[in-house]
């Protein structure tokens, strides 16, 4: 290897070098020594500092290391040159143009030295890429330096990546530049490229040819070598090694290949024949791969490119979707077949081109259709299947396949008797049917399904009233897509397809055939409200007042049921819901009167009607805003007149107030209450909260009552007035937060007495939860101050003794919850209350009940879907707070009360995020376990469903309490809970996912242990048992 001598240097670098004098010299000097002799790599970083904040230059530095780079040792040359590139690439924004120029040159020379310097150089011609002062024709001159001299592929890898970082730099700022080499830049990139294997280059390579393509740099005569120097990797097969730094997965090498590959249409010749090829590939993975690409070229390509191998991808394609066992495959293959139908239908055809189209699709009818005629054959699904990717391509695609299919299907459906073979061309049929939605409106002069509406309709119609329930339902769904054919079905077909519905949903025996018309009229009554305005509303109106002799019957209860339910379903539309509402109410209405003779459960099933109309009114402001002004004020006005009624001793109207009512008009209220826009709201509470508190019924219909409403005061026969605070609750905790309260700090002192005095636990219970869900959304400040802490005045006296703990107790949790929700610094104290109660003979129990309640979602107040405050990741903070105090109280409990604290702990940790509780597991197992030892059931049930998936998610943890857990969970499925069984075998299962090593001593005794609950008296215990001692079989054994 030739020696570079000081004449390589240019002469006008070494003048300028040799000019260079500063007072740092010797300091600089130092440096150079330390780093080139003394192998001191720290000192390049002192250097760059040096240069950077002026203590020296370039030149000076260049002057320091003239020696190393005259010195005949090419490790010396290299160190020298190798602190000179670290130093410019920290300071390269800091060069002149002159100084670029004389850089680049002396660095091309340098790429003729010794191989051990090579690596060193091509640092610094990176820094120097990088460059915005570099002189026109640098660019192109470095390039073609590194092409000729440099043999890329023998280089360590970060050397090749630095190659390829050079040539992205010159791409992206000297593009022009780059593309005055002409084919001669393609050409010397393959050669880099060439032979190429480490993953972290090969996704910039990659990135180069994407660019190479994309932004037309000249391929010439190496279109064929560009392609094969990237398709050699095609496809990909890369295992990235375990903890791998650098992340590259298979994926990423995967699309980035495919991004090349699919790029130009002028790779087509030569990638078509490698994907039909590779198609042919036993290996899954190579079939995704070339199925994906061959998709992903059908964006770009053409008749042209596609004609000469239109016939094999065809074959390739229907013979992996007739014999593949791999749905992935399938659906690969149908999307293919897709996109080669969208490629040729966009093609512009000229007066003398063959339409491939319509070529195409007659190979794939040729090839499938005969198959149609055989429904309880193997490849009559297949066969649809790729009928359908093909037509579903184009509308052009649709016409010309469906000509042939649709009269086939129609006459099939007419040969073949059985339900089951019915069932199967219907669904094709609803296949091809519903590609139709894609184009919207049906044109009239081109459209097959047009022609053929009278037989069509007359086959989905003769489905509906089939006896078979599966036929049915395919039926249904049919109906509704010639339903969202706008133009399809005739006024009279409009009219026979709502009466098939009422039918289907009334009085069909099966509850999912009801189901599914109820649903089919909720999706099309919006296409057609006043067909189902003026038909179904009056006849399901009907049925409902229709009076029969066994009123009471189960036949008669579940058809009023069913009315119910569609009516609400079919409330999907603003004219309707006017329509429906009423005719909810009225029977509401009727039914309250009649409620000695009618169960709770019929008004129940109004509400639920009620609540599914209300969450469908909730997208749409105008019906929102109708359903609440007119539901709400009727729901107040029945229940007060229901409350008058009873105050004054008769029995009319007393179902109402029973809980069971009152629950389920509390999720109408809300759902009515919680859309409503600000204005609207606040216009809304100013009458509702005064009716509560001032008994201001005016806003209420038929509100003529014969004493006044005063919920809020005391006596006996007021009791009944004083259940209706659920449905204060309702409403108030449902308003957005920036919704003000009218008399809100008197509603809380009235709601807090209330809380703390009433002794039915209902209404207590509604006025503590309305009470802490007014503290949850009030503002900061001195008000919310003053009333918790009159409230906490309250709580005190009233948990300490005397007959009202429970409501206290009661009142304590939920406003405890409203603080913890919003992280308010009085819920510490709150909690640390309830802590201490753990230990309450009395009321223990039902504290560590009450930890259900602060960690689980309420359905009704404190969630985000009311507006609540609701912070997130307030259980873990809770957990963090809380469970060491848990703990601590557990280890220092009498015997008597550790199992509410057990309770307690259970329920926190199953309501808390599994990877937050794996990070804790080794100081909570122990008691986790000793609460499986409880006898309280609800402890044992909270604590398998916390355990089940620690064991799949904590392996080695859990392994090390192998055998108690064994013992446990065998003990537990013999328990006379039916939940706990069932629990504690699916632990049992779960248990298999630990290391084989670990359970193979305990095989045979779960085994034996397991049999017993294979005769359980319940099935899905027997289930469970089945499932679990399956996989203890299979432990240990080959393949597993």
């Amino acid at each position: 290897m030739r020696v570079l001598g000081p004449a390589a240097l240019p002469c006008a670098w070494a003048v300028m070098a040799a000019a260079g004098d500063g007072a740092g010299g010797a300091a600089l000097a130092a440096s150079v020594r330390d780093f080139v002799a003394g192998q001191q790599d720290s000192c390049a970083a002192e250097v760059a500092a040096g240069v950077k904040d002026g203590s020296w230059t370039v030149l000076q530095l260049v002057e320091a290391l003239g020696s190393c780079l005259e010195n005949t040792d090419p490790r010396t040359r290299g160190r020298g040159i190798q602190l000179l590139s670290q130093v410019l690439l920290q300071c390269y924004f800091q060069l002149q143009e002159k100084e670029v120029l004389h850089l680049v040159l002396f660095y091309e020379n340098r790429l003729q030295d010794h191989h051990l310097v090579i690596p060193s150089v091509l640092q610094g011609l990176r820094a120097l890429s990088m460059c915005e002062v570099l002189s026109p024709g640098l660019a192109v001159s470095v390039l073609k330096t590194i092409f000729q001299e440099v043999h890329v592929q023998s280089l360590l890898q970060l050397d090749r990546h630095t190659v390829y970082s050079i040539i992205t730099n010159f791409m992206s700022t000297r593009e022009e530049e780059l593309k005055g080499l002409g084919a001669d830049f393609t050409f010397g990139f393959i050669q880099v490229m060439d032979g190429e294997k480490d993953p972290r280059n090969l996704l910039v390579a990659f990135q180069i040819v994407r660019d190479l393509i994309a932004k037309n740099y000249t391929l010439g005569p190496f279109v064929e070598e560009l392609f094969e120097v990237t398709s050699c990797y095609f496809p990909i097969d890369f295992t990235p090694p375990p903890n791998d730094p650098h992340g590259i997965q298979r994926e990423d090498l995967i699309l980035s290949l495919r991004a090349v590959l699919a790029s130009t249409t002028q790779f087509a010749e030569f990638l078509l024949p490698l994907l039909i090829e590779k198609l042919d590939s036993d290996l899954q993975s190579a079939k995704l791969d070339s199925l994906q690409t061959l998709t992903a070229c059908c964006a770009i390509y053409g008749q042209k490119e596609l004609q000469e191998f239109l016939p094999s991808l065809w074959s390739s394609l229907r013979r992996e979707v007739f014999q593949t066992a791999s749905e992935k495959v399938e659906a690969e293959c149908l999307a293919a077949l897709h996109a080669l139908s969208a490629c040729l239908s966009r093609s512009v055809l000229s007066s003398d081109t063959e339409d491939l189209l319509d070529s195409f699709l007659s190979s794939i009818l040729q090839d499938c259709r005969h198959h149609l005629c055989e429904p309880d054959m193997k490849l009559v699904w297949p066969s649809a299947k790729l009928l359908q990717a093909a037509a579903g391509a184009s509308l052009r695609a649709y016409h010309h396949v469906t000509h042939n299919v649709l009269p086939l299907l129609l006459e099939q459906y007419t040969k073949h008797p059985q339900s089951s073979q019915r069932r199967t061309i219907l669904e094709m049929l609803l296949g091809f049917l519903e590609l139709q939605q894609k184009w919207g409106h049906v044109e009239e002069d081109e459209s097959t399904l047009l022609s053929l509406r009278d037989p069509v309709c007359s086959v989905v119609f003769s489905a509906l009233t089939d006896p078979s329930v599966q036929l049915q339902l395919v039926g249904i769904r049919a109906l509704t897509v010639l339903g969202s054919l706008q133009g399809f079905l005739s006024p009279s077909d409009l009219e026979l397809v709502v009466d098939h519905l009422i039918r289907l949903a009334l009085c069909e025996e099966d509850s999912q055939s009801s189901e599914a018309a109820m649903e089919a009229a909720g999706s099309l009554a919006p296409i057609y409200p006043k067909v189902f305005s003026g038909r179904m509303v009056p006849r399901l109106e009907e049925e409902l007042q229709s009076e029969r002799e066994e009123e009471n019957s189960w036949d008669a209860r579940s058809l009023r049921q069913r009315c119910l339910q569609a009516l609400a379903a079919m409330s999907t539309h603003p004219s309707i819901v006017r329509e429906t509402v009423p005719v909810l109410l009225q029977h509401l209405w009727k039914v309250q009167k009649e409620s000695e003779a009618r169960s709770p459960q019929d008004m129940v099933s109004v509400c639920q009607s009620l609540h599914r109309v209300a969450l469908q009114c909730q997208q749409l402001e105008e019906s929102c805003w109708y359903f609440h002004q007119t539901v709400v004020p009727c729901l107040l006005a029945m229940a007060v007149q229901a409350a008058m009624q009873e105050s004054t001793q008769t029995l009319l109207g007393k179902a109402l107030l029973e809980e069971e009512v009152l629950s389920a008009m509390v999720p109408v209220i809300s759902a009515a209450t919680t859309h409503l826009s600000p204005e609207l709201a606040a216009q809304s509470v100013s009458h509702v909260v005064p009716l509560f508190l001032d008994g201001e019924v005016s806003f209420l219909p038929q509100n003529s009552f014969s004493c006044s409403f005063q919920p809020f005061e005391d006596g006996e026969c007021l009791e009944a007035q004083r259940r209706l605070v659920a449905l204060l609750m309702a409403f108030v905790c449902s308003l957005p937060r920036n919704v003000a309260i009218p008399q809100q700090e008197r509603l809380l002192r009235e709601l807090l007495a209330l809380s703390c005095s009433c002794n039915c636990p209902f209404t207590a219970t509604t006025a503590a939860k309305c009470f802490a869900g007014l503290v949850n959304k009030h503002p900061e400040g001195q008000q919310l101050d003053e009333i918790l802490q009159l409230g906490v005045n309250r709580m005190e006296p009233g948990l300490a003794q005397g007959p009202c703990r429970m409501q206290a107790l009661t009142l304590l949790l939920w406003v405890t919850k409203a603080l913890v929700l919003r992280y308010h610094p009085l819920s510490s104290r709150l909690t640390d209350k309830l802590l201490g109660l753990l230990g309450d003979m009395e009321l223990g129990a039902a504290t560590a009940d009450g930890f259900f309640l602060l960690m689980a979602e309420s359905p009704d107040v404190l969630h985000k879907g009311c507006h609540a405050d609701v912070r997130i990741m307030f259980r873990q903070r809770f957990f963090t707070d809380n469970v060491p105090k848990l703990v601590q109280g557990f280890h220092g409990a009498g015997p008597d009360v550790k199992a509410n604290y057990l309770k307690a702990l259970s329920h926190v940790l199953n309501h808390l995020p599994k990877p937050v509780l794996v990070t804790e597991l080794p100081t909570l197992l122990p008691l986790l376990l000793e609460a499986l030892s409880c006898s309280d059931r609800v402890v044992q049930l909270s604590t398998l469903s916390c355990l089940q998936p620690l064991l799949l998610e904590a392996p080695q943890i859990m392994s090390l309490h192998v055998n108690t857990l064994v013992t446990k969970f065998l003990s537990l499925t013999l328990s006379p809970t039916m939940a706990v069984r069932i629990a504690a075998l699916r632990c049992a299962h779960a248990l298999t996912s630990l290391p084989t090593t670990v359970l193979l001593p305990y095989k045979a005794r779960v085994i034996r242990a397991l049999a017993k609950p294979l005769d359980d008296k319940k099935r899905l215990v027997r289930k469970e048992a089945v499932a679990a001692r399956g996989e203890w079989f299979l432990l240990g054994s080959p393949g597993r």
